[in-house]
């Protein structure tokens, strides 16, 4: 089974990227972020069209997420638990059969938090943090696969990013940004990517300014997180380039994983 994450950044511009990719690469789950989209204005026919189940959780005009998958999820939840009071759509959750049983699978748009000396946009992208931690330690708990999928807007490590430099007082990758995902991590959840490769300049990000793209500055952000169940079944990662140098493309590539839940 292949799951697969992708910041479409914006679906309605993207639609032929989309389908493209669908067609080509045919994850089983697709997690999309930044969908720019409220749920009736998500392009669902032609998604259904290629094979394709539609799950948002969307929002006018900026973020949104969706789940697309080959078979009907059993349980869908939107929304990050934890505050009420947050508008923003950023997290959709899917529960899906497989034969070994169930998984469970996040589309994840974790807030950017710049300019990190705002009053507002870094604390918020910290308690965000917190309240995923929060909500993966109850998945946990379930001892089921659990894929926490999407753009994290998190540069784990300095080789994450092509010069640390550029980045060091930047809310993607400041030391409590960094902390808070190593606190999420030591709940038990892995890097899909990190676990089958050490390979430096792997990014997934990439500016449409100053030619970031054609001289390879880029930066790994987009993640997929694995319960011990999950990656006990990975069997190998991909970070799909090639959709950033076709035209009019997300600044982001899809980053998928190789399970075997038979």
């Amino acid at each position: 089974m292949k799951i697969a994450t992708w910041n479409i950044n914006g679906v309605k511009a993207r639609i032929d990227n989309l389908r493209a990719w669908l067609t080509e690469s045919a994850p089983d789950i697709a997690c999309l972020q930044e969908i720019k989209s409220i749920d009736e204005g998500f392009p669902r026919l032609e998604i259904e069209a290629l094979g394709y189940h539609v799950e948002t959780h969307g929002q006018k005009g900026f973020n949104g997420v969706a789940i697309l998958s080959k078979t009907k999820p059993d349980e869908v939840i939107r929304g990050l638990p934890g505050d009420d009071n947050d508008e923003q759509s950023r997290y959709i959750e899917a529960v899906f059969s497989v034969p070994s049983g169930a998984i469970r699978v996040a589309s994840i748009y974790l807030p950017n938090g710049n300019p990190a000396d705002d009053p507002v946009k870094y604390p918020y992208k910290l308690a965000w943090m917190e309240r995923l931690r929060l909500h993966a330690a109850n998945l946990l708990l379930l001892e089921e696969p659990l894929i926490l999928a999407g753009d994290y807007n998190v540069i784990p490590e300095p080789h994450d990013c092509f010069d640390p430099a550029v980045w060091a007082t930047d809310a993607l990758f400041l030391p409590q940004t960094r902390a808070a995902f190593r606190r999420l991590e030591a709940l038990g959840l892995t890097d899909a990517v990190r676990a089958t490769t050490d390979a430096t300049k792997l990014y997934t990000f990439w500016d449409y300014q100053a030619g970031a793209w054609q001289k390879n500055n880029g930066i790994r952000i987009d993640h997929l997180l694995l319960s011990p169940e999950a990656i006990d079944r990975l069997k190998s990662t991909s970070i799909e380039k090639s959709t950033r140098a076709w035209e009019k493309p997300s600044d982001h590539v899809p980053v998928s994983g190789e399970f075997d839940f038979a």
